[in-house]
């Protein structure tokens, strides 16, 4: 851990605490891994916000959301009129 904290120009902490999921990857640390490990930082940061799409849809059944009504021109044009 010390070594790859080294080359990714991190603290130990940091890379412990991306490698146990207590924090996700940071533009900058998608930087950091795409030049140590040559997958581009795009890459790395879609895969971070998969995962953290994939972690909200299992709450998704427990988020309350009522739809608005109509269509979006629907509402832009009530706006206009109101």
């Amino acid at each position: 851990m010390t070594d790859a904290a080294r080359v990714l120009g991190v603290d130990r902490q940091t890379l412990s605490n991306l490698l146990n999921a207590r924090s996700g990857i940071s533009p900058e640390m998608a930087i950091r891994l795409e030049k140590a490990f040559g997958l581009p930082a795009r890459e790395w940061l879609m895969r971070q916000l998969d995962h953290e799409l994939a972690e909200a849809m299992h709450k998704a059944d427990g988020i309350d959301v009522q739809p608005f009504a109509g269509t979006p021109h629907d509402r832009q044009g009530a706006h206009e009129r109101g």
